[in-house]
């Protein structure tokens, strides 16, 4: 148990918990995690858990071999800044779940000659059925890699990405893509109140079925548009309803809002890496 990276995450948010909440529940030893948070109430539960908590970020980052930057994006230039001359002197892997922050701005706050991974995990992480895509800069060892997809992994599933600039295409499909289930969700549960079903009824028959598909899907060896033709019986009601979803050009409503979706993460970076 001892020889197990220790891990320091600064910030102590809903991401940050849900990841450690997955590496708990996969048996990773409480007493090689560190968390940090400006507010010392907010990091009692954590140490209940035998995590080691402080509100210094120095202290953390100074014992770890893995530093996980779970800060707010708007603030993560000052905390990475200050991190500098203990990151250089240490030599972590750098691991950031910041959106929007790029690598290169990273290196350039944090002193340069890092080895950093961008992560852009959702919010499924928090019930562990997270999608997290993946980059590593060169300075990234193998080991170093599979390090981070096994921190990653504790929340869901990990996946590389061979370019920084794609993943602004995984949270156009993953990053932001839990709310456009949910407004899928939404919307079926108002239209099953129309037809006359109790809300209650509505949601629970919504929330089911969304689940079933998505395991479904998961589980079996064809796409989901061979899935959809298998499900849809010629001049049944299932064809109706598909028909008119294609009528009214849904495939197309989803392209133009995850382009929407993936320019404005260019966009953040753009921003947020103003130097």
């Amino acid at each position: 148990m001892s020889t197990q990276p220790v891990l320091a995450f600064i910030g102590a948010g809903n991401m940050a918990r849900a990841i450690i909440g997955g590496l708990l529940a996969n048996q990773y030893p409480a007493e090689r995690i560190w968390a940090t948070e400006p507010d010392a109430e907010k990091l009692i539960d954590l140490a209940d858990q035998g995590l080691h908590t402080s509100t210094d970020n120095l202290t953390a980052v100074t014992a770890a071999d893995v530093v996980i930057l779970a800060v707010k994006p708007q603030v993560l230039k000052t905390v990475a800044c200050d991190l500098a001359p203990a990151v250089q002197t240490r030599q972590p892997l750098i691991m950031s779940v910041a959106a929007g922050i790029s690598s290169t701005s990273l290196q350039q706050w944090l002193g340069g000659n890092c080895a950093v991974v961008r992560c852009m995990p959702n919010t499924p992480a928090l019930v562990q059925t997270g999608a997290s895509g993946l980059y590593a800069t060169d300075n990234v060892s193998p080991d170093q890699r599979i390090l981070a997809e096994q921190i990653m992994a504790a929340t869901g599933i990990s996946l590389w990405v061979d370019t920084e600039s794609q993943l602004d295409a995984v949270t156009a499909v993953s990053g932001s893509g839990p709310a456009y289930y949910f407004m899928v969700m939404e919307a079926m549960i108002a239209a099953g109140e129309q037809l006359g079903l109790s809300p209650d009824v509505a949601r629970q028959l919504t929330l089911q079925t969304a689940l079933g598909a998505a395991k479904m899907a998961n589980a079996s060896e064809f796409d989901p548009a061979e899935l959809r033709r298998r499900v849809t019986s010629p001049k049944g009601t299932t064809e109706q309803a598909i028909r008119c979803f294609s009528e009214d050009q849904l495939p197309a409503i989803f392209a133009r809002g995850m382009q929407a979706c993936h320019d404005r993460s260019e966009e953040l970076a753009r921003e947020l890496g103003d130097d």
